[in-house]
């Protein structure tokens, strides 16, 4: 781990810190309040949109069914937007036609906002990489293979770190793309922060989609951005 910003919150009438860890890049959150299995999803929700992070001291799964809860708020769109909703509609035939940009722009802000709502509940990793929680799952080598070793105590999104305890379990059993003359799977272990080729059906266009004939005379060829590598090892066949 490498982020030396450091996360402060005032908790038992003492003020603590602890190291902010964000892969995505994320500052350090600015207003924080604990949070428990006592706190709704509603008020959580508040919360979160007023910019308020969370570090949950309750029941680990029960900050994960937390989690799912804010999911469904932020998807599900308010009373007030479906109202607007209905008027927008009415007089569509007045408004201008959004061009494609506007529509990608939109997209990516509603994405935006999306991430920073889900990424406000954060929890507390100790520097051995455990978590002091009811109910935590041992996350130790998850979190080792993806950040290295953690001088001290940290503070991650809650959402970052299913990111990690996932990324675990693909490298751990690995993931079949192909399958060899004999029909075994050809299986890949992807690392944290690597794509993984969840979805074959590109694999197997490119797998018998010919070549262009350019190639018989010059094969160089520059692979940028190969992840798992799958692509370039079938290129190389």
């Amino acid at each position: 781990m490498n982020q030396n910003e450091l996360i402060c919150w005032d908790e038992g009438g003492e003020s603590r810190s602890a190291l902010w860890h964000s892969e995505n890049g994320i500052a350090t959150h600015k207003r924080i309040r604990l949070a428990d299995d006592t706190m709704t999803a509603d008020e959580a929700y508040r919360l979160a949109c007023e910019g308020t992070a969370l570090l949950w001291r309750g029941d680990f799964q029960n900050a994960r069914q937390l989690l799912q809860a804010l999911i469904r708020r932020v998807d599900k769109p308010s009373k007030k937007s479906k109202r607007l909703g209905k008027r927008s509609d009415k007089s569509a035939n007045l408004a201008s036609q959004k061009t494609p940009l506007d529509l990608f722009n939109q997209h990516r802000l509603m994405q935006s906002q999306r991430a920073r709502i889900l990424g406000m509940l954060l929890i507390q990793c100790n520097p051995d990489h455990t978590i002091s929680l009811r109910r935590a799952p041992d996350v130790a080598l998850a979190c080792s293979e993806a950040y290295g070793p953690a001088p001290e105590s940290y503070v991650i999104s809650l959402r970052e770190l299913l990111g990690v305890i996932s990324a675990h379990e693909w490298r751990k059993h690995g993931l079949p793309v192909l399958a060899d003359s004999s029909g075994e799977p050809i299986v890949v272990h992807p690392h944290y922060g690597v794509f993984s080729p969840i979805r074959g059906e590109y694999l197997e266009l490119v797998c018998n989609t010919p070549l262009p004939n350019a190639l018989d005379t010059n094969s160089i060829a520059f692979d940028i951005g190969v992840g798992t590598g799958v692509l370039s090892v079938i290129l190389a066949m």
